[in-house]
């Protein structure tokens, strides 16, 4: 197996970017998983790093729905999938047509990175103000397609799905296992787009198997951080180095330099 030569802060970016990804599957953190495309896309174009690390996310979701087999909220998943389809076709659009402008995908990085952070900050209001009813279709479906375009881009989808779910107050298996489910659905179907648009290279095989065994700690580490610790500072860490993360991005320098030249 040849393993490419790449520098050593792609290294970095990649197993920090896996760890908070296996964490994330993991139920600690808050959706801390969100990082990881934007961090890796530090240290490689934005197609890139997406392509990297789906696979990895199929792996880990395909554990996940096995652990909650049978943990399904049908009717959801019956209202979020179609859309959530749509989306994905339309972040393969948007992929295709500035496939040649790094800079338009870093600042769409960036700027979804921000709206998850600004979704979290105001998270408790937003599920209060829709809490104790299913949302109706028209607003599933509108929440399934930004969830499709979100995660095509970046694999950040999160967010409209748990808008749609939480206000339902499922038990928590049935939560976890449907949205496991519609992640795994929307993961293996991006591969198509992702293959026709030629982001999946037979050279980034070898850097995937040895991520994967990284994905498992983080679940591992995630599991043992459930069991020992709270998740608010771990949050706020984390939320802050995606911040800064996404500003560098938008910004194209890192933050480091601009107070250095100021």
């Amino acid at each position: 197996m040849h393993i490419p030569d790449l520098p050593t802060q792609f290294w970095i970016a990649a197993i920090t970017s896996v760890l908070f990804v296996g964490i994330a599957k993991a139920g600690f953190g808050g959706g801390v998983g969100v990082l990881a495309t934007p961090l890796l896309a530090l240290a490689v174009p934005v197609s890139e790093a997406a392509a990297l690390l789906l696979p990895i996310l199929i792996v880990v979701d395909i554990f996940s729905v096995y652990h909650y087999r049978g943990d399904v909220d049908r009717l959801s998943i019956r209202v979020l999938l179609p859309a959530a389809l749509v989306g994905v076709a339309v972040g393969a659009l948007f992929f295709n047509l500035f496939s040649d402008n790094e800079r338009v995908l870093q600042i769409l990085i960036g700027l979804i990175a921000l709206a998850f952070l600004a979704y979290q900050l105001g998270r408790n209001r937003i599920t209060a103000a829709v809490a104790g009813s299913r949302p109706s279709r028209n607003v599933g479906r509108a929440l399934g397609v930004t969830a499709g375009f979100t995660s095509t881009l970046a694999h950040v989808g999160g967010p409209p799905i748990a808008i749609y779910l939480l206000p339902q107050r499922l038990p928590r298996t049935l939560y976890v296992g449907t949205t496991a489910l519609f992640f795994l659905i929307i993961n293996v179907v991006k591969l198509i787009p992702y293959a026709a648009l030629g982001l999946l290279r037979i050279g980034n095989v070898p850097v995937t198997l040895l991520l994967i065994p990284v994905a498992f700690i983080g679940v591992r580490l995630g599991i043992w951080l459930n069991h020992h610790f709270t998740d608010v500072w771990f949050n706020r860490v984390v939320y802050v180095l995606l911040f800064v993360t996404a500003v560098q991005l938008i910004l194209g320098e890192s933050i480091i330099a601009l107070f250095a030249t100021s």
